[in-house]
């Protein structure tokens, strides 16, 4: 897998949840799309600028994806997800010896989880999300649990 030499642009996304609907916010804050999984409860993505990048609109539906994942990860383990729980995506468009490529940093947030469960709810829907699978072994991507 080839990493990016230089960034042209970055992406990002914060994606959070309450008991209503979950809300995601682009770094600027400008635009909410409110995305949904079937069976599931909404997540708001907002990107940061009124027409939204494709790295944003990218990180937005990964994001949706991976929130998904996380809790179904965590009911399979029997793990409460904290109400603050947060993902952070950023996808960098970028180049290396003149050819195009993408990269992705995903933080997520469990305040009050044990780092060694949240790692382990983390890797499981990484291991289950799509976008994730999709990704792996195609672009650089690095996964940080706070």
């Amino acid at each position: 897998m080839t990493r990016i030499d230089t960034v042209l642009f970055t992406g990002k996304t914060h994606t959070t949840a309450s008991s209503g609907a979950g809300e995601a916010r682009g770094h600027e804050g400008r635009l909410d799309i409110s995305l949904s999984s079937p069976g599931q409860a909404s997540h708001r993505f907002e990107a940061a600028q009124p027409h939204p990048t494709a790295e944003q609109l990218f990180a937005g539906a990964w994001s949706a994806c991976l929130f998904t994942a996380i809790g179904l990860a965590a009911q399979a383990q029997k793990v409460t997800l904290p109400p603050d729980l947060a993902l952070d995506i950023e996808i960098d468009p970028g180049m290396t010896n003149k050819a195009y490529f993408l990269g992705a940093r995903i933080d997520v947030s469990m305040p009050g989880v044990a780092r060694d469960i949240a790692e382990a709810v983390v890797h499981a829907a990484d291991d289950m999300c799509p976008y994730s699978k999709a990704t792996r072994g195609n672009i650089d991507v690095a996964i940080n649990v706070i």
